[in-house]
């Protein structure tokens, strides 16, 4: 299996990454090969100082960055050397199984739309969030930000990716699809949830159990799968967030609430594109890089993409 990652991404970079990169290395097997994209100058000074073998990584040299700051899809295509583009070329070729950045979102969006391209049948990727439960499995939220405006075959197809990326990459046996809304009753919602609503429930694709309401979220045994809009998703992805830097602040101390540090899950794979791709957040340090190429090995793994391309033939 070989993982590229762009070491270039995110607001840490190059240190994080590379650093994320050894962390991964010790944990994956000898089979395994991480492939470091970016500046090799800089990935190699800081392998030499940690004291690590660099004949341990594949270094692709990349003279170019794509900031933050800068148009995606204007910087992917003025850019070719950039880290991002370089990996995506990878990628395409089959010359890495999976690829992963904690940098520009819009950029990596781009690179999957422009190289790798959607699964025929596919009408809008979908990017997805953990969320943890107490008794310590995890529900998949999605849509959590790439489409806030959706329409009811979206979220039917947002059933369907998140049906399959829970049972491939989480393990869970037949999952239980539930739509966000604003009450558990049928008839309940706006105009889009009513109609997915009337799709998704009789559906032969996945296992769907209604609505989930906001206060249900963390319930176990009731959805392993919450669809819903990327403007729910992402606002309701943000508050956990928020809750979590003020659980710190306070000082406070438990196991479950610990699960809602997003260092522990590193990134989220792109649903819906022909290759493995994870997405990972720009604040990453370390453990969260290594969390993302860990996550990346097991979708690729997985044979996730294939999977999703199969269910759509």
């Amino acid at each position: 299996m070989r993982i590229g990652i762009d070491i270039m991404g995110g607001d840490f970079a190059p240190e994080a990454t590379v650093l994320g990169a050894i962390l991964a290395h010790k944990e994956m097997s000898s089979e395994d090969r991480i492939v470091l994209i970016g500046d090799q100058d800089k990935a190699l000074e800081i392998i030499n100082r940690e004291g690590i073998n660099p004949d341990f990584f594949d270094l692709v040299h990349a003279t170019e960055v794509i900031e933050m700051h800068d148009h995606p899809a204007k910087a992917f295509t003025k850019k070719p050397d950039s880290s991002i583009a370089k990996g995506f070329m990878l990628l395409a070729k089959g010359e890495i199984d999976g690829f992963a950045s904690a940098g520009s979102t819009g950029a990596m969006m781009v690179g999957a739309m422009y190289t790798v391209k959607s699964i025929p049948g596919i009408i809008r990727p979908v990017i997805t969030g953990p969320i943890p439960k107490p008794d310590g499995s995890n529900s998949i939220l999605l849509d959590v930000g790439l489409n806030p405006d959706t329409k009811p075959d979206v979220l039917y197809q947002y059933g369907l990716l998140g049906s399959i990326y829970a049972e491939n990459v989480y393990g869970i046996n037949n999952p239980k699809i539930g739509l966000m809304n604003i009450g558990s009753e049928e008839e309940k919602g706006n105009l889009v949830t009513k109609s997915a609503h009337e799709l998704m429930k009789d559906s032969s694709d996945f296992n769907f159990i209604g609505n989930v309401e906001a206060n249900e979220l963390f319930d176990e045994g009731k959805a392993d799968v919450i669809v819903c809009d990327g403007f729910v998703g992402n606002v309701i992805l943000k508050e956990a967030e928020a809750f979590y830097a003020l659980y710190r602040k306070r000082k406070l101390k438990d196991d479950f609430f610990d699960k809602f540090n997003f260092e522990n899950y590193g990134g989220t794979p792109i649903l819906g594109v022909n290759k493995n791709i994870v997405i990972g957040h720009g604040i990453s340090n370390d453990v969260a890089i290594k969390n993302m190429i860990l996550h990346t090995k097991e979708v690729a793994e997985a044979n996730l993409s294939e999977k999703i391309k199969e269910a759509f033939k």
